[in-house]
């Protein structure tokens, strides 16, 4: 990782754009639940912005994924960030309704609709196919210490000062990552494609179909997701019900998932490989017990604790399906690929949150996380059923 951070200056800046715009979304990540959690009061309410999260990537995700393909990455990504800083911004002078608030939320996920697909595309054009996991690791565990610092830094921030400083700071975020991409000399060149319709959006998911380890992918994170979705809404709300802690606290959570998820790829990226199926399925196994742990156990030092497990599971297991992807996939159906699992990913996630919202104001938040762990189970259980060998010809670039 520190040899492609000292030769590459190309991936250099697109680590440090990633990075900066990461640590921004440290501050939103905790004030925009915090802000919705202090309008409504319930955890229907807190569901119901993270839904306005998800409702773009249904919306807009196989188009974009196109655009990905098509048009030049680099330019996408300058966009996608230039659109995301005024929108932050608008939170930094109205945080007294809730309507804003999901409107907020919704204008930032379409910026990154059009933003990950590109970015995930891109990574291959600026290392080669033998560092795409130790690249993935580097932004990764860059993104996730950001994180760390930042998080309980951020519940402090909001809790002495309010919202909108952790808003403003995330519009700076993105402008400053905009400036860096502008830079880059990689993905300026759109793809030569002859494709139009429903039969160019739908490339990613033929590419998918065609080998059976994505197959088996793609059904693994529908279970994963329907389990991720409610979870990772409501953890605010579990902070304060259950474990019994502020926004203080909360950021101090989001923390402690991002210390174990910045260790998992320091610790265990020379054993991942592209394809190796026991990083593909094996973190959601470790997430399932985690859950369990988080309902049954109200210490919030435990739950500190178990969020670390989680973390290192979550990170290893997300460099993993990157690199996947960024070498199976053909360059020229990439951008589609990454939207198609994106859909996937948030068409689940958005049964789940509305599920979970209900149950967590009707029964209790801890039953959410009972459930959860059963997802997650099945998860691992579907992806280790049948021993599946990847296609080892690598992805065109």
């Amino acid at each position: 990782m520190l040899h492609l951070l000292r030769s590459g200056t190309e991936f250099r800046r697109l680590f440090l754009a990633h990075t900066i715009s990461r640590a921004g979304d440290a501050f939103n990540t905790v004030a925009i639940v915090v802000l919705v959690f202090e309008l409504t009061g319930t955890g229907l309410g807190v569901a119901g912005a993270v839904m306005f999260e998800v409702a773009p990537v249904l919306l807009l995700g196989p188009v974009a994924g196109l655009a990905a393909d098509r048009l030049p990455r680099r330019r996408l990504m300058v966009g996608a960030d230039l659109f995301r800083a005024l929108v932050a911004v608008v939170l930094v002078f109205a945080t007294d309704s809730v309507s804003v608030a999901y409107a907020v939320a919704f204008g930032l996920s379409a910026g990154a609709v059009a933003f990950n697909p590109a970015a995930g595309s891109l990574l291959p054009e600026v290392v080669g196919d033998e560092e795409v996991v130790a690249a993935n690791s580097a932004m990764w565990t860059a993104a996730v210490v950001a994180q760390i610092a930042l998080a309980p830094l951020a519940g402090l921030v909001i809790a002495a000062y309010g919202v909108e400083v952790a808003f403003a700071l995330n519009s700076a975020t993105f402008l400053a990552s905009a400036a860096l991409l502008i830079r880059l000399r990689g993905g300026r060149t759109p793809a030569e494609l002859v494709v139009r319709g429903w039969s160019g959006v739908l490339g990613g998911v033929r590419a998918v179909r065609a080998d059976p380890l994505l197959t088996r992918l793609a059904v693994v994170q529908v279970l994963a997701s329907m389990s991720a979705g409610a979870t990772g809404g409501l953890l605010v709300v579990l902070a304060e019900r259950w474990l019994g802690v502020g926004p203080g606290g909360f950021g101090l959570l989001l923390g402690a998932i991002g210390a174990g998820a910045a260790l998992g790829p320091l610790l265990l990226r020379r054993f991942i490989r592209p394809g190796d199926t026991r990083w593909l399925f094996g973190p959601f196994a470790v997430r399932g017990g985690v859950d369990l742990t988080l309902a049954g156990v109200a210490s919030p030092v435990v739950a500190g604790g178990a969020l670390v497990a989680y973390g290192m599971s979550t990170s290893t297991g997300m460099v993993a399906y990157q690199s996947t992807l960024q070498t199976l996939v053909p360059a020229e159906t990439r951008g589609r690929a990454f939207a198609f699992y994106d859909v996937l990913w948030n068409s689940a996630r958005l049964l789940s949150l509305a599920v979970g919202g209900v149950l967590a104001d009707i029964v209790d938040v801890r039953a959410v996380y009972v459930v959860s762990a059963l997802l997650l189970f099945a998860a691992a259980t579907v992806g280790f059923t049948t021993k599946l060998k990847p296609s080892t010809a690598p992805a065109r670039h």
